[in-house]
C-alpha cells in the first residue's frame, strides 16, 4: 500500500445490479473486496472509488480542506496559529491516495477492455470514454495542487504482473499531462458525437452510471465543459495561448457539435436519492461543522462583500452567530488571536447555513455546473474583446449561482437545528437588484482588467467551500480577490503556499523517480499556469 502510484487496487463489483438507488449498497459492495469483474462493473468501480471526494466526505472537509484550501481562499475564518500555512500531511496524503486508488481502478478497466475482442470493445466503448473523462477531471485537480505527478505509468502493477520494480512510476510534467488530456478529450468529444448504443447496452450504461445515469448527451456536455475549464486554466500561458483561444472559440461557437453545461438542469453532479445507500452526504456535517474546529466559520472578506452588496445568497449560504442579533460577521484574519477567539466565543461569528450545507444529507457531489461555465465564458469573451457577450455570460452566471443554491436548499432534509430557521429562497427581484448594484454591475468597471476582477469575485463567491479546488486554482491564477493574511514569522512558510507538497510515502517508496522533481517540490514554486 505504500508505493501507491505503482499499485493497482483492483475494485470490482458484483453482478445482479439494480438500477434503484435504494438498492445501491447491496448491488455495489466495496469494490476492493470482490474478485471478478467486467468492463461495465469496473466502470462503476472508477466512479465509486472517489465518490467521497466528489460528495462532501468527512476526511475531505475535516482533515484536508479545513486547515488548507479553505484558509487559503478565506472561504472560512479561523483563529491564527503558527504553522497554519503548511498543508497538513494527513490531508494531502488522503487526496493523493484516493486519486491513485481511482487511477488504479481505471487502469484495471483499461486492462479488461483491451483484452476483449474488437466487437465487444465496440459495444462497451461508452464505458471507456466516460471513465476517461471522469479520471481526467480528477487528474486536473491533482496537477493543479501538486504540479508534476506520476500519471502515464502509474497504477500499472496489475498490468505488469505484480512486478513492483517495473511498476514504479515516473513523474510527468504538469504541462505534458495537460497536453495529453486536452488531446484525448478532443478525440473523445468527437467520438461521443457519433456513438450509439443498442437498447441492452443503454440499459447497462444507465444502471452502472450513477453520475450521469447513462445520459450520453450529459457526458458530451461534461467532456466539452472539462475541455473548456482546462483550456481556460492555461489561457495566459504563452505555450498554450493559441490553442486555448482557438479551441475555446470552436467549442463556444458550435454548441451542436461541442455542447457544454448551459443550465442548472444540465449540471454534472452526483445526486443523492436515498441517504441509506453509499451515495449520500451524511459525512458533510462532521466534516464541515464539527463544533469548535473552525471548519464552517465565516471569513470576514466574504461576509463583508456579501453584506455590502446585499447578496441574495447570503442567508442561504450563511446563518448569523447565535448572539449576533441577526448580523453576519466574519473572522478577521488580520486580528489578534485573542480578538478572534473572543468574537467566536461570544457567538458573534456567522457559520455556513446548516440547512443548505452541512446538515443537508442530500447535498450533491458537484463536478461542473452552469454558473461555473458562464464565468469561464465571461473570461474568454473579455479576452476576445466581446464585451456584450462577456456581460451576458457574467450576469447569467450570477442568476444561475443563486438558482443553484436555491435548488440545493429546496432538497434539504436538515432537522433538529436550534437557534436557526430555514432560510427563504432568493427571489428574482433580489437577483435583479444585486446585479444592478454599484459594485457588482458590469458597467461599474470601465476596463477589461476591472471587469475581470468582477468575474473573479463571482467565482470566489460561487465556489466558496462548495468547489474548493476550483476556488484555490482561480484565486492563484487571477490573483483576485486580493486577500490579506497575517504573516507567520514563527514558521518558514510565512504566507499561504501556492502548491501542495508530494506526500512523504511517495518520496520514500518512489525515491528514484521523485529525484527528478525534488527541486520544485516546495510550497513556493508556482504551478505552470500561475503566470500573473
Amino acid at each position: 500500500m505504500k508505493k501507491i502510484t505503482g499499485l493497482c487496487l483492483i475494485g470490482l463489483l458484483l453482478a445482479n445490479v439494480s438500477c434503484r438507488e435504494s438498492e445501491f449498497t447491496a448491488a455495489y459492495p466495496d469494490p476492493a473486496k470482490i474478485s471478478a469483474t467486467t468492463v461495465e462493473k469496473q466502470f462503476t468501480g472508477v466512479l465509486h472509488a472517489n465518490r467521497q471526494y466528489v460528495l462532501p466526505g468527512y476526511r475531505l472537509y475535516f482533515v484536508t480542506l479545513r486547515t488548507s484550501i479553505n484558509h487559503y481562499t478565506q472561504a472560512t475564518g479561523w483563529v491564527n496559529s503558527s504553522g497554519q500555512y503548511v498543508p497538513g500531511s494527513s490531508g494531502v496524503e488522503d487526496v493523493w491516495y484516493n486519486y491513485y486508488n481511482t487511477l488504479a481502478q481505471y487502469r484495471e478497466l483499461q486492462k479488461i477492455y483491451n483484452a476483449l475482442p474488437a466487437d465487444q470493445q465496440k459495444d462497451r466503448r461508452i464505458f471507456m470514454l466516460a471513465a476517461s473523462v471522469h479520471v481526467y477531471d480528477f487528474t486536473q485537480k491533482m496537477v493543479d495542487v501538486h504540479g508534476a505527478i506520476p500519471f502515464s505509468e502509474a497504477g500499472l502493477l496489475s498490468s505488469k504482473g505484480g512486478d513492483y520494480t517495473a511498476s514504479s512510476a515516473k513523474f510527468d510534467t504538469a504541462e505534458s499531462i495537460y497536453t495529453f488530456m486536452l488531446d484525448d478529450l478532443k478525440k473523445i468529444a468527437t467520438e461521443l458525437n457519433g456513438i450509439t448504443l443498442n437498447a441492452g447496452y443503454q440499459r447497462s450504461f444507465t444502471t452502472q452510471d450513477f453520475l450521469n445515469k447513462g445520459d450520453i448527451m450529459l457526458w458530451r456536455r461534461y467532456t466539452n465543459s472539462l475541455r473548456l475549464r482546462i483550456l481556460n486554466r492555461v489561457s495566459d500561458v504563452a505555450a498554450f495561448q493559441s490553442r486555448a483561444n482557438a479551441e475555446m472559440a470552436e467549442i463556444l461557437g458550435n454548441a451542436t457539435t461541442f455542447p457544454i453545461v448551459e443550465t442548472n438542469a444540465q449540471n454534472v453532479q452526483i445526486n443523492v436519492f436515498d441517504i441509506n445507500t453509499d451515495i449520500n452526504s451524511k459525512e458533510f456535517q462532521a466534516g464541515l461543522a464539527s463544533d469548535g474546529w473552525f471548519g464552517n466559520t465565516a471569513g470576514k472578506a466574504i461576509i463583508d462583500n456579501m453584506n455590502a452588496n446585499s447578496d441574495p445568497r447570503l442567508s442561504i449560504l450563511f446563518e448569523p452567530g447565535v448572539s449576533a442579533t441577526g448580523k453576519f460577521n466574519g473572522i478577521d484574519p488580520m486580528a489578534t488571536e485573542a480578538a478572534q477567539t473572543a468574537l467566536f466565543s461570544a457567538g458573534q461569528v456567522a457559520i455556513y447555513n446548516r440547512y443548505t450545507t452541512s446538515h443537508n444529507q442530500f447535498f450533491p457531489g458537484i463536478v461542473i455546473n452552469a454558473a461555473q461555465m458562464n464565468l469561464i465564458k465571461a473570461e474568454y469573451y473579455l479576452r476576445a474583446n466581446n464585451d456584450a457577450s462577456a456581460k451576458t455570460a457574467y450576469e447569467t452566471a450570477i442568476a444561475q449561482s443563486v438558482e443553484f443554491y436555491n435548488g440545493i436548499l429546496a432538497r434539504t432534509n436538515a432537522t433538529g437545528i436550534t437557534n436557526s430557521t430555514i432560510p427563504k429562497p432568493a427571489t428574482p427581484a433580489q437577483i435583479t437588484a444585486y446585479i444592478a448594484g454599484k459594485d457588482v454591475n458590469w458597467g461599474s468597471a470601465t476596463t477589461n482588467a476591472n471587469k475581470l476582477k468582477l468575474v473573479a469575485t463571482q467565482k470566489w463567491l460561487h465556489y466558496n467551500v462548495v468547489q474548493p479546488f476550483e476556488n484555490w486554482a482561480d484565486i492563484r491564477r487571477l490573483d483576485f480577490p486580493t486577500l490579506s493574511f497575517q504573516v507567520d514569522n514563527a514558521n518558514n512558510q510565512t504566507l499561504p503556499p501556492v502548491r501542495w507538497p508530494i506526500p512523504g510515502n511517495e518520496i520514500t517508496y518512489n525515491s528514484t523517480n521523485y529525484a527528478a522533481v525534488k527541486a520544485t517540490d516546495n510550497l513556493t514554486t508556482k504551478i505552470f499556469w500561475d503566470v500573473k
